[in-house]
C-alpha cells in the first residue's frame, strides 16, 4: 500500500512544490495569511476534504476532513504558514503548511481501504500567538489519535523537546517631573524597570541550568529631561518543563513587585501573547516515522534535540504528537535567517518536502493499521 502513497506523492510533487514557493514569495505575519489559507484549503478541498474556515473564529485558521465512513483512528497533521518579519520564511513555515496539507491528500488516496479519518489543521502565528494553544484549550486536538509535523532545518532530525514558555510584561507608572529642575518630584518608572532587569539578572545564580530569561525595553519614556512616568519592559521565560516555569514564575513576579517599590511606582503585569508547553515527544511514533524517512532514502539521522518553544508543546499535553526535524542544506545554516527562506526554494529543498510529506503519510498509514503502539 506504501507503494500507492509513493506513487500519489509523486504525481503531486510539483503542485506541492508550487505551493510551498508561492508561501515563501508571499510571506504574511501570523494572523494574516490569507494567501496562505487558501492556496492551501483550495488545494485540499480539490481533493475532497470537507473545509471549515475560520475555526473558533481565528480567521486564518482551518480544519480539513476527509473521512472515510469507516471505522479508526484519527490523524491529524498541523500545518503552519506564518512569516517573520523583514525576513520571511526563515523558520520554513511555507515547507510545513505544505508538507502537512500533502501528507493528508496523499494518505486521503488509500484511506478508504484501510478505514479512518485525516484532518489537516491550518495553524497560524505560530512565531507569536500560536493558534495551537486556544485550539488545544478549546479541545479541538482531543478528536485525534496522533497529531504530527515535520520542521525543515539544516540537518535532519528526531522528534525531542521544546520549552515551555511564558511570556510577561511589566508596566510601571510614575509621574513625570523636570529631570534638572525639580527630580524630588518625579517618580521615575524607568527606575524600576531597571531594577528589574537588575533583579532577574541576580535570580540567574539561583535557576536550573534549563531556564532561559530574555527581555527587552519596549517604553523607556520620552525625552531624557522629563522623569518617566511610564516604562515597560517584555519577557520571555522558558523552562525544560512547565512545572519548572510556573515556580520560576513566581520569584519573578516577586522581584517585579520589589522593583516598584523601590521607587514608588505601580506595576501592572500581563501575558502580552500565548504561553506554550514543553513538547513531549511521543516515541513509537517518533521511531515510525523515523523508519519510514529510513525507507524513503535519509539515513543520517540526528538523535533528538531540543528546540526554543512551539505551540505544538501544548498539542502534545492532549494526543500523541511528534515534530521532526528534515534537513533542506548540506551545509549548516541558521534558522529565522533570509539564508534558510531561501534554502527552501532549492532543489534539495524542494526533493525533502515530498519526502517529509511522503513520511508522515506512511507514519498515518502505519497508525491506521494498528502498527503503531501508541
Amino acid at each position: 500500500m506504501k507503494n500507492i502513497l509513493l506513487e500519489k506523492g509523486q504525481e503531486l510533487h510539483e503542485k506541492l512544490c508550487e505551493i510551498s514557493d508561492y508561501i515563501y514569495k508571499n510571506p504574511e505575519l501570523g494572523n494574516k495569511e490569507y494567501k496562505a489559507v487558501e492556496v492551501l484549503t483550495s488545494f485540499l478541498k480539490e481533493h475532497n476534504f470537507e473545509i471549515e474556515k475560520e475555526l473558533l473564529g481565528i480567521e486564518t485558521a482551518f480544519r480539513a476532513i476527509y473521512d472515510s465512513k469507516k471505522e479508526g483512528p484519527t490523524i491529524g497533521y498541523l500545518c503552519e504558514y506564518d512569516a517573520l518579519p523583514l525576513i520571511g520564511h526563515g523558520c520554513g513555515h511555507n515547507m510545513i503548511g505544505s508538507m502537512s496539507a500533502g501528507a493528508g491528500v496523499i494518505l486521503s488516496k488509500v484511506i478508504d481501504k484501510v478505514g479512518g479519518r485525516i484532518i489537516v489543521y491550518g495553524t497560524p502565528a505560530e512565531e507569536t500567538n500560536g493558534a495551537k494553544v486556544i485550539l488545544a484549550e478549546e479541545g479541538v486536538f482531543d478528536e485525534l489519535d496522533v497529531a504530527m509535523m515535520v520542521h525543515p532545518a539544516d540537518i535532519t532530525a528526531k522528534s525531542g523537546t521544546s520549552m515551555a514558555l511564558y511570556p510577561l510584561q511589566f508596566t510601571y507608572k510614575g509621574k513625570t517631573a523636570h529631570a534638572a529642575g525639580c527630580p524630588q518630584d518625579g517618580i521615575n518608572a524607568l527606575n524600576s524597570v531597571i531594577q528589574l532587569f537588575n533583579g532577574i539578572d541576580a535570580l540567574r545564580q539561583h535557576v536550573t541550568p534549563d531556564v532561559r530569561m530574555h527581555g527587552i525595553i519596549t517604553n523607556g519614556g520620552v525625552a531624557a529631561n522629563i522623569v518617566p512616568d511610564e516604562a515597560t519592559a517584555q519577557f520571555y521565560f522558558r523552562a525544560d518543563k512547565k512545572e519548572t516555569l510556573d515556580d520560576l514564575l513566581i520569584k519573578v513576579k516577586k522581584i517585579a513587585e520589589g522593583a516598584a517599590l523601590m521607587t514608588g511606582a505601580t506595576l501592572e503585569m500581563t501575558r502580552y501573547e500565548l504561553p506554550n508547553d514543553n513538547l513531549i515527544t511521543n516515541e513509537n511514533l517518533s521511531e515510525a516515522f523515523t523508519e519510514n524517512l529510513k525507507a524513503l532514502g535519509i539515513t543520517d539521522i540526528h538523535e533528538s534535540r531540543k528546540c526554543g518553544s512551539s505551540d505544538i508543546g501544548n498539542v502534545s499535553h492532549k494526543t500523541p504528537t511528534i515534530h521532526p526535524f528534515i534537513g533542506i542544506t548540506n551545509c549548516p545554516l541558521t534558522s529565522h535567517t533570509v539564508e534558510m527562506a531561501d534554502a527552501t526554494t532549492t532543489k534539495l529543498g524542494h526533493e525533502r518536502l515530498l519526502i517529509g510529506a511522503l513520511a508522515l503519510a506512511y507514519t498515518g498509514y502505519d497508525v491506521l493499521t494498528n502498527k503503531v503502539e501508541l
